[in-house]
């Protein structure tokens, strides 16, 4: 006999559920799923592109936030919790606890084996239904690569990529650019 799916949860459960948690959850569709721990490499370079946003930014009118708030996608179909974002000018929030946002300008991920393939395709698809949204940044573990999408004004999400010591993210949302240099600056690059 096969096993019956885990019943499906309403988005006010699992806030509910995720608030009261010390472990962090995503939700989709339904269904809440634990967040696993990251490398010691996932956490530099997410340390770092943060880093290096923030300098670039300067006193500009934005907020950041690395991997602990929560972001809800659409209307309560999908719940995140991105590497990295970026809020200009300032964060709208679900609800009076100020725990979950809905505006990001830019979303970082940095890839790792386990979950590329989400981040690249199954979070990119939800990412894509915010209207904030302008850029979304993949950060590579295995290499010196850094991959970008832009948002044009026709609608249309244009990709580009910078690889190696000596290249710049240039970021058009925020009006930046930062160095990959820096980015992976004392990271040991494990293929």
């Amino acid at each position: 006999m096969a096993a019956s799916p885990p019943p499906k949860l309403s988005p006010a459960d699992y806030l509910a559920l995720d608030r009261a948690s010390d472990v962090r959850h995503e939700y989709l569709d339904g269904l809440m799923v634990a967040m696993s721990g990251g490398t010691s490499n996932h956490s530099f370079l997410i340390a770092n592109v943060a880093h290096e946003i923030k300098l670039a930014l300067g006193s500009r009118r934005c907020n950041m936030s690395v991997g602990d708030l929560r972001l809800q996608v659409t209307a309560g179909e999908s719940y995140f919790y991105p590497d990295v974002m970026v809020l200009c000018p300032q964060p709208q929030y679900l609800d009076d606890r100020k725990d979950t946002v809905t505006n990001p300008t830019l979303i970082v991920e940095v890839l790792s084996n386990s979950t590329e393939r989400w981040d690249r395709v199954g979070k990119f698809t939800q990412y894509r239904r915010l209207a904030s949204l302008k850029e979304y940044v993949l950060v590579a573990q295995d290499e010196m690569r850094i991959e970008w999408y832009t948002l044009r004004d026709n609608g249309e999400w244009v990709y580009r990529e910078a690889h190696g010591p000596e290249a710049h993210c240039h970021l058009d949302s925020l009006n930046l650019s930062i160095a990959l240099a820096a980015v992976y600056s004392g990271i040991e690059i494990v293929r």
